[in-house]
């Protein structure tokens, strides 16, 4: 258990250390602003009028209430979020071939299962902030904007589902952990994240969603009952094990793979 933690404490350090914490930090903020913005210009017809392309983009978000804004930051959790979380597990599981100090933590006396799980652990951490800065910024641009329909039940039970979707978006993060490793970089897992994010769009239209990970998070968003938006049973179990096959294969990489 000593071993674990002074693990997570020396990539802990690595993170605090980097620029990219406050990127992906300001990142997040920055989205649910533009979102209140879009809210805001499709409540003001004379504002829409003036601002042509952008006023026709704001409305394609739909009714500019509590609920529609709340049903949209669902959705950026599972798409925007699926590439923030993906960049940061990229990040985090591939620098070390970036930098090339892959062979000095090796040399530590350090198993590399235990480098592994610490890993592990700083992205579930790291996503699960960007997870709360996301929504509690939504919370703050929603009572500043004066959003109809914004109150503290809907903010309450909207809360739940928003955590359930977030944590089911960082549950795929172990797969992209394996291709940052087996592409030796981020390059492969990045471009990995984002074939899975078009793929799982591209399925999700065809009626498919449910039987493909990466788009289970999304459909979660969806209305119960929407034809061919359905989730069952065996949605969660294949979500449970991409993940679990995710983490055994970086492991088995991180283990056996030659690193000279």
């Amino acid at each position: 258990m000593t071993t674990l933690v002074n693990a997570v404490w020396a990539e802990f350090m690595k993170v605090k250390n980097s620029k990219i914490v406050l990127v992906t930090f300001g990142l997040f903020v920055f989205i649910p602003l533009m979102m209140g913005l879009m809210i805001y210009i499709v409540r003001n017809p004379d504002i829409s009028e003036k601002l042509g392309l952008i006023a026709a983009k704001a409305s394609l978000f739909g009714s500019a209430d509590g609920p529609a804004f709340l049903n949209l930051i669902n959705q950026l959790i599972a798409t925007v979020g699926l590439i923030g979380f993906g960049f940061v597990t990229a990040w985090v599981f591939g620098r070390e071939h970036h930098d090339k100090t892959m062979k000095d933590i090796l040399a530590l006396p350090v198993s590399r299962t235990m480098i592994v799980f610490a890993k592990c652990i700083v992205v579930f951490c790291w996503c699960l902030s960007l997870m709360i800065i996301l929504f509690v910024s939504a919370v703050v641009v929603g009572y500043v904007g004066n959003i109809e329909g914004w109150s503290v039940s809907l903010i309450s039970h909207g809360a739940v589902k928003y955590l359930i979707i977030g944590l089911l978006t960082i549950t795929l993060c172990t797969p992209v952990a394996f291709m940052a490793g087996y592409g030796r970089g981020i390059i492969a897992a990045l471009g990995f994240v984002i074939i899975t994010l078009i793929m799982g769009q591209f399925l999700a239209v065809a009626g498919l969603g449910a039987f493909f990970p990466w788009a289970i998070p999304g459909l979660y968003t969806v209305p119960a009952g929407t034809p061919g938006m359905e989730l069952y049973p065996a949605s969660g179990v294949i979500l449970f094990l991409t993940s679990l096959i995710g983490l055994l294969a970086t492991i088995y990489w991180w283990k056996t793979a030659d690193h000279h």
